[in-house]
């Protein structure tokens, strides 16, 4: 790992029972928006969970910078239903912003988490998590269930990040990853 890197892959291979993707090689640099793109099914998903220590990593080296804060936008996040959280509890306990929260955001604030469509509560995780105070932010499929109104207020937060932080963007959307993106990192099945 240079020491510039947040977070380095050498030649990973990762997966759950047996390999699922790999073996895969980058870095990310504070500042950096990296793309992580590919079919569905490539295994982008894994290589974020192996980088939370959630998928087994088979061989290679994940290398993070010391200290190291992660957030983490799940594909498909689940509401939490033991919790009776409202919008802007979820927001708090995520450690984001509140004035970094877009005008999009503010109606979300004081609902309850469960009467929220999939699209709403997709935005305000994602954006929750890009408003944290973490050096990386992890985005696993952050287009999906969004409108173009979401869209907008997504790249706009991205854009407007600090430049000591850092976002590793996973999409099978190429276009959106060419549009955000500083570099990007192809992955095929």
């Amino acid at each position: 790992m240079d020491n510039n890197s947040l977070l380095t892959l050498r030649d990973v291979v990762a997966g759950y029972t047996q390999p699922v993707i790999g073996p895969l090689s980058f870095s990310i640099s504070p500042g950096q928006i990296l793309g992580l793109g590919g079919p569905n099914g490539a295994g982008k998903s894994t290589i974020l969970r192996a980088i939370t220590g959630t998928a087994r990593v088979f061989s290679g080296r994940v290398t993070r910078a010391e200290p190291l804060t992660l957030a983490h936008q799940w594909q498909r996040p689940e509401y939490p239903p033991e919790l009776a959280l409202l919008g802007r509890e979820l927001y708090a306990l995520l450690g984001a912003d509140p004035a970094l929260a877009p005008e999009i955001l503010q109606p979300l604030l004081p609902l309850p988490l469960r009467r929220m469509s999939g699209g709403q509560f997709q935005l305000l995780q994602t954006l929750a998590c890009l408003c944290s105070p973490a050096q990386l932010v992890l985005m696993d499929e952050p287009t999906n269930n969004l409108d173009g109104q979401a869209l907008d207020a997504l790249s706009e937060v991205m854009h407007a990040l600090s430049p000591s932080r850092s976002v590793l963007l996973v999409s099978h959307e190429l276009s959106f990853l060419e549009r955000h993106c500083s570099a990007l990192v192809e992955v095929g099945q």
